[in-house]
């Protein structure tokens, strides 16, 4: 395989990393903690993994906060219910997450609580200016490096990793897939396509346990991110909230 799909391959897995780790997992759901330095180091990382797709940690946080409390009701900023497609689904939810990240919708107070926030460096990462210079990046990468124009096909999947990524589970994740909990929403395990999305797949899990550190219940649903969570625990670097959920999992 030429270096441009290996090149592809790390930014995917890069994005879907430092979005599962900082946004989704931190600010989100607070699982683990961390000093501020720490977490300025992480936001840095995800504005450079991210890149044009990158999107505020507490604007991600308030929205998926209220996905959690309204799950598949008129009130959930994304889902399959009442959104036509895909496409839809991606306007509909960048509409709301602006309106958000400008000050436009005002949230409830419970969703608001312990968020993390670099309101300059989130100023810049969603400037136009910032997210255009990004699309040159990748742009130029390719044109330099990619052995055929056919490679070119891939730079919209660059562009807009992280709403694909949310496509993946909040479309999809959403309409396909198995059950390992009944509940009172259409949430859905990929599995054993997970490991496309390190760990994020297991939606219906997650939708169980939020809190979890693991997103993985059964022994055969491997949370790659989960022995870095333990990892960067036992180093200090963070510390993990929840720890009474650090080694369970559902052996039937």
């Amino acid at each position: 395989m030429p270096f441009i799909f290996w090149f592809f391959l790390a930014h995917w897995y890069f994005s879907l990393f430092t979005l599962t780790f900082l946004q989704h997992r931190y600010a989100s759901h607070a699982v683990f903690s961390m000093s501020k330095p720490w977490e300025r180091f992480f936001y840095l990382l995800a504005y450079i993994a991210q890149g044009s797709a990158y999107v505020s940690p507490r604007t991600f946080a308030i929205m998926h906060r209220m996905h959690h409390a309204y799950t598949d009701t008129e009130k959930d900023p994304h889902s399959p219910k009442y959104d036509k497609n895909v496409f839809t689904l991606m306007w509909n939810t960048r509409a709301f997450s602006t309106s958000i990240f400008e000050g436009k919708f005002i949230p409830e107070e419970r969703f608001l609580k312990k968020l993390p926030d670099w309101a300059r460096l989130d100023r810049w990462a969603h400037s136009w200016m910032s997210r255009v210079l990004w699309m040159l990046i990748y742009i130029t990468i390719y044109i330099l490096l990619a052995p055929s124009a056919w490679w070119y096909l891939l730079i919209p999947f660059h562009i807009l990793t992280v709403p694909i990524l949310a496509v993946l589970i909040n479309w999809v994740a959403h309409k396909y897939g198995t059950v390992n909990y009944e509940m009172k929403n259409t949430s859905k395990n990929l599995w054993p396509f997970d490991f496309i999305m390190l760990g994020e797949a297991y939606h219906n899990n997650h939708h169980k346990y939020p809190g979890s550190p693991n997103m993985g219940r059964k022994w055969y649903e491997i949370d790659p991110v989960y022995p870095v969570i333990l990892l960067l625990h036992k180093l200090r670097i963070i510390r993990i909230n929840r720890q009474h959920t650090l080694h369970h999992t559902d052996e039937s």
